[in-house]
């Protein structure tokens, strides 16, 4: 209390305008005070709140983007992929099946075979038939994968088509398990002159089947009679010869 008197004592002998003075200080003081307790405060939530506001932006941002690759994945057609496999395995079977009907064209099966021995044995005026053998099935694939190619060695000798107009099938491997190959050799030995077994040979070549002939020995018995024997052979998937 008598700190307080003497405070109010030291005032009251102050001038007016000292005294105004104090008063605007003590103002100003108080005012500054309230503003660093209140408005500082609020400034301080206010950045606070600011920061949440930015984390908040770049969380929406991000789902957004989130959002828009869903949408184009939705867009996208799911099995897009699936069906380019699809084209590309259809692309790869037609390209196989063009490939195995090359192959088996030059095959003759067991029922074909009855027709084109009636062909093949129609000789023509001035040929007679001396002999005809049957040189039994030649399997040319092992159970076993193997590689086969339709060309024989050169010991074997190069074969050759006597059939109608069309190339042999290539000499490309191709890889077997269960499907088996089997080679039909025929042997024909024939007389007459040389232009005769020449006519005899276009019709061979005129045949609607493929042949392919092993040996081809020409002789001249005494002019103008000849002899022909030529060893040939057809390709099939079935052991037997000729068929029911």
């Amino acid at each position: 209390m008598e700190k307080w008197a003497k405070l109010q004592k030291s005032y009251a002998s102050l001038s007016l305008r000292e005294q105004v003075l104090i008063l605007l200080t003590g103002l100003v003081a108080i005012i500054f005070i309230t503003f660093n307790l209140v408005i500082n405060g609020n400034i301080a939530g206010i950045s606070l709140f600011e920061k949440q506001i930015n984390q908040n932006t770049l969380s929406i941002n991000s789902m957004k983007s989130n959002i828009r690759v869903m949408q184009e994945g939705l867009r996208k057609n799911p099995n897009s992929a699936l069906n380019q496999q699809i084209v590309q395995y259809e692309t790869k079977l037609e390209k196989v099946d063009k490939e195995l009907l090359k192959l088996t064209s030059d095959l003759i099966n067991p029922i074909q075979m009855r027709y084109a021995l009636i062909e093949l044995l129609k000789v023509q005026k001035g040929v007679s038939l001396v002999s005809f053998q049957l040189l039994g099935a030649q399997p040319l694939l092992s159970s076993v994968k193997t590689k086969f190619s339709q060309e024989p060695s050169a010991k074997q000798g190069q074969p050759k088509v006597i059939a109608k107009a069309g190339k042999s099938s290539s000499g490309g491997g191709i890889e077997q398990t269960s499907l088996n190959l089997y080679r039909h050799g025929i042997k024909i030995k024939l007389t007459g002159n040389y232009f005769q077994l020449r006519d005899y040979l276009t019709q061979l070549e005129n045949l609607s089947w493929k042949f392919f002939w092993q040996e081809f020995n020409y002789n001249l018995q005494e002019y103008p009679v000849s002899e022909l024997e030529i060893e040939m052979y057809s390709l099939s998937t079935k052991r037997e010869f000729i068929g029911v």
